[in-house]
Order: C-alpha cells, then sequence, then structure tokens
C-alpha cells in the first residue's frame, strides 16, 4: 500500500521550486506535462500514488497545494507547460493579492485570517489519500509568505547583501517554528548553491530557474525509496528515524553527485565526473564542495565538527559488494568524523533508477547528513538578528503597545538548538542528558512535596483561625 505524502508549495520561492519539482517527478513517471500517462510507461514499478492520484478522467494529479498572497508566481504556473497539471481547487491566492511585503507578522496574520479555507483544502486533499503518511512544506524562509513552518526550506544568501531588509527577523522567527514544530529539515543554502553552480557546473550567472532545479534534483533524489521502493527506507518514519536521533537535532544538509542540469535553450550541462563507481560516488558526497550548505565555522571549528548520520541514498545497477568495499575504504581512510555517542556508521539506500529518464552516469548519489557545524548557520542568523536588536531604541524600549516577547523567545530557542548541537561534539553527550532528566525529576518531586506540605499548612492556617482543635486527618 503506498503511503502518500501531500506537498505544500508557500510564497514566491516555494511555488517556484515546487514547480520544478513536479516536472522532474513527471519525467521520472513518464507522466506528461498534461498529466495524461505516456504509452511506455505503464509497467514501471514505481509507486505514482505517493505523490501523484488519478482523477476520473485517468489524468495524474499532483498531491500538492499551491499557496500565496499575490498572484504573479501562481499566474506564471498557470500560463507554463504545466498549467493542466494541477488540481484549480488547490490554489489559493489571496483577494487582496498585495502580497506579505517581505513582513513575517503580515504572512502570519493573513495565513490566521483564512485559516479555515487553508484547512478545509488540506483536510479535501487528505481524504483523497489511503494512508496518509505526512507532508512536506516547501519554502523560503526569508520572505514574508514563505516564513513558516516546514520540512525543506531554503536560507537566505548569506554573502552579499540582501534586498530582504528584514530577513534576520524573517528566518529567526521561522526558525523557532521549525526547531518546535518540524519533524526534519532539509537546508539548502543559496550561497552554496550558487558557488556549486558557478564552480561545478561553470555556469557564470546562474538564473534562479537553474538554481531552482538544482533544488528540485535534490527534493526528488531524497524520495527515490519511497518511489522506488526496496527492502530498506521505503517509508518517510524510517528514512527521518535514521536521520534524527533526537527530536531538537533534526536539521540535515544534503550533498548530490553528480551534477546534472538543463538551460535555458534545451542544452544540458553536467559536471566534470566522468566515470562514476560506488565508491567515488560515496567519496564525492562527503567533500565540502558537494555539501549545499555553506561553512559559517572558523578553521577550528570545522575540525571539531562532526556528523551525528549519514544516509546515501545511491541510484543505478549496484552490486552490494561493491558497498560494502566502499564503506569499509571509507573507514579505512578516515573520510568521517563521527559522534562518540553513537553508531560510527554510513547507511545506504538502494534505490532504482527512473527507467524514463536517460543520463550520461551510470550511479548517482544524494547524501542526507546531520551534522554539529550545521550551528554555525544558525549562529549567523541569530548574530544577524542581534545587530540592528541591539541598536534600535525601538527594541530596547518596548512602548506604544510594541510586544517583542515573541522576538526574545525566537532568540532563546535558536541558541538552545545551537547549545544541543555544540553539546553532540562531547563525548559525555548521553550523559550530560540524562542527568538534566534526573534533576528535572527531583525537582518535579521536590516540587510536588512542597506542594503537598503546603496545602497542609494551608489547612492548618484556616482550621486554627476556625477556632477548631487541629489534628492530622484528611480533611474532608
Amino acid at each position: 500500500m503506498p503511503r502518500e505524502i501531500i506537498c505544500l508549495q508557500a510564497g514566491q520561492c516555494g511555488n517556484q521550486v515546487g514547480a520544478e519539482f513536479w516536472r522532474t517527478l513527471c519525467a521520472e513517471h513518464g507522466i506528461r506535462k498534461d498529466g495524461m500517462l505516456e504509452d511506455f510507461a505503464v509497467q514501471g514499478g514505481d509507486r505514482k500514488d505517493v505523490f501523484f492520484y488519478q482523477a476520473d478522467d485517468e489524468h495524474y494529479i499532483p498531491r500538492s497545494l499551491l499557496l500565496d498572497l499575490e498572484p504573479r508566481v501562481i499566474n506564471s504556473i498557470q500560463n507554463s507547460d504545466i498549467k493542466n497539471l494541477f488540481n484549480p481547487e488547490n490554489i489559493f491566492v489571496s483577494k487582496d493579492g498585495g502580497g506579505a511585503g517581505n513582513n513575517w507578522a503580515s504572512g502570519f496574520t493573513q495565513g490566521e485570517a483564512v485559516e479555515e479555507i487553508l484547512v478545509d483544502m488540506i483536510d479535501r486533499e487528505a481524504e483523497y489519500c489511503d494512508s496518509l503518511e505526512g507532508f512536506t512544506l516547501c519554502h523560503s524562509i526569508a520572505g514574508g509568505t514563505g516564513s513558516g513552518m516546514g520540512s525543506f526550506f531554503v536560507f537566505p544568501n548569506q554573502s552579499e547583501s540582501s534586498d530582504v531588509v528584514v530577513q534576520p527577523y524573517n528566518s529567526l522567527l521561522t526558525l523557532k517554528r521549525l526547531t518546535l514544530h518540524a519533524d526534519a529539515v532539509v537546508v539548502l543554502d543559496n550561497t552554496a548553491l550558487d558557488r556549486i553552480a558557478v564552480e561545478r557546473l561553470h555556469i557564470e550567472n546562474p538564473t534562479f530557474t537553474q538554481i531552482n532545479s538544482l533544488v528540485s534534483k535534490v527534493m526528488a533524489a531524497s524520495t527515490t525509496t519511497l518511489r522506488y521502493p526496496g527492502y530498506m527506507n521505503n517509508d518517510l518514519v524510517g528514512l527521518v528515524a535514521s536521520l534524527v536521533p533526537t527530536p531538537r537535532c533534526h536539521f540535515l544538509m544534503t550533498g548530490y553527485t553528480p551534477l546534472s542540469l538543463e538551460l535555458d535553450q534545451g542544452q544540458g550541462v553536467t559536471s566534470t565526473v566522468r566515470k562514476t563507481t560506488v565508491l567515488d560516488v560515496m567519496r564525492r558526497l562527503l567533500q565540502p564542495k558537494n555539501i549545499m550548505v555553506s561553512p559559517h565555522a572558523k578553521q577550528r571549528d570545522i575540525a571539531t565538527a562532526k556528523y551525528i548520520s549519514i544516509l546515501n541514498i545511491i541510484q543505478g545497477e549496484v552490486d552490494p559488494t561493491q558497498v560494502h568495499k566502499s564503506l569499509q575504504r571509507i573507514r579505512e581512510r578516515k573520510m568521517t568524523n563521527f559522534i562518540e555517542w553513537g553508531p560510527a556508521s554510513i547507511q545506504v539506500a538502494l534505490s532504482k533508477k527512473s527507467p524514463y529518464v536517460q543520463t550520461s552516469n551510470r550511479v548517482s548519489g544524494l547524501m542526507l547528513a546531520n551534522n554539529t557545524s550545521i550551528r554555525h548557520l544558525f549562529n549567523k542568523e541569530r548574530q544577524a538578528f542581534l545587530e540592528p536588536y541591539k541598536q534600535f531604541k525601538l527594541f530596547q524600549n518596548a512602548t506604544g503597545g510594541l510586544c517583542l516577547e515573541e522576538f526574545a523567545d525566537a532568540k532563546e530557542v535558536v541558541q538552545d538548538l545551537s547549545a544541543e548541537y555544540a553539546a553532540c561534539e562531547h563525548a559525555d553527550y548521553l550523559a550530560v542528558c540524562q542527568w538534566l532528566r534526573l534533576s528535572i525529576a527531583a525537582m518535579v518531586c521536590q516540587w510536588l512535596c512542597l506542594s503537598s506540605a503546603a496545602v497542609v499548612c494551608q489547612w492548618l492556617r484556616l482550621s486554627i483561625a476556625a477556632g477548631g482543635k487541629a489534628t492530622f486527618s484528611n480533611p474532608k
């Protein structure tokens, strides 16, 4: 039985990336851009029902909701080559059409105002599923509409000045909710994506469409074990459980090799990789130049960063013995630095390639990794928020009804998240966690005892005040 996944696309970035994602899925499943199945794609051994459902007219409809507060991007999708792919009832554009103006609070309050409409849309889409497994939210955290809770998000560009002045506030407020409410978050950094396009694909000025194509390739590769199931990692729960050992540390970074991209003129461009083996792919996935998150740490901090978990999804016709030999070579060469308190091993999931998409490489791979170095990205976001937060008097003196509790709470949550990842680098992490749990349990027990004593004292005071004789029998 397929385990269905519903994709929510929010804001400009979410809908642009989502459109590329559905183009990729249609190509891999042999579905035309109008939703009809190609004649040669009848028996492919794939699970189309994970992300698509079949309408009465035999069209394949994406399990997707397109949400935005301004109509420009969604109008462009409705006038594109995939205009007949989506269910019109699953498209929501605000009646005002003014957008959120890169303001997190505006996007949040406008979302609250139409909560009932959005919940009805999600509920209707969920009823089309036989065994709904989860949701993915594709969005950016820098703007206004895209800011919010989700699984897939794109970090704003850190190396250049952003055109979104309030970017640090939007990012920090969104990070709080991603920390508290998401089960897993795949981090994609615009700076790293630009660098990969320039250095690895030799594109001088990569466009948004080309960058979004890279993101859609990662999204599609991360779901291949769900769409082309094997013996392991064939559902979302199993995929996430192997990567997230502690609930708070659920931010994942990715790497992909070998890369390929379609140019605007329809010509393909690939990286300089000419021959691919399992060992070569797994070795390249560990190289920092293929990681889609920029390193914001100092050299000494990079040396202390450690992997909490790694899952490599290898696509292609691969002999399992090659995987074992590759893992042994990586272990012998000490290419990875794992935590001391967990299993120091790379998990590997083998997956088929789509028979409908021709690639120039025999083997390709995606790495989903949980690494402690991601805390430096959070620290940079927090520092970018603190600089204006400390300078402006508006933030120092909350007059005129201004409430800063949300900012302070978000800052504390992100700070605790960074501290949690830093603690994971130490060998005594589990011992410290156990000590904290025992300390909290002791404090709760002590509080209960004090509360009981306070109740008894209060009853004695009331009894004496009433002139009665104090006894230690239970009051009625």
